[in-house]
């Protein structure tokens, strides 16, 4: 069964949940394995941390937010590592580790 084919998956999630688990964490076993050496422990990790998330969560529909705001949060910290490279280690403000500071817009007026 490959990844793409939605509707045999949704319908054994349906018909046999316990069967799709099984098969859901063999795909992620695969494909972590699939991957170079050096990247898999850091690739079961973060499996790890996304199958807590699901089983904190009262359902579905809250998993898939919890983990949508993991991925959010990664790409904050992402973007502010990047922001803080760009600016030679210091945020907007000046400071090392110090939020961006936010520019007061200021109206211009025409002089006639």
């Amino acid at each position: 069964m490959e990844i793409q084919d939605f509707e045999v998956w949704a319908e054994l999630a349906k018909s046999d949940p316990e069967a799709f688990e099984h098969k859901r964490r063999e795909t992620i076993d695969a494909f972590i394995a699939s991957t170079p050496a050096e990247g898999q422990q850091r690739l079961r990790g973060l499996q790890f941390r996304v199958d807590m998330e699901r089983s904190r969560a009262s359902n579905p529909l809250s998993a898939t937010i919890r983990i949508s705001n993991m991925m959010w949060n990664s790409f904050a910290e992402l973007r502010d590592a990047l922001d803080r490279s760009v600016n030679g280690g210091l945020s907007e403000s000046g400071a090392p580790g110090q939020p961006a500071r936010m520019a007061e817009i200021i109206p211009l007026r025409r002089h006639h």
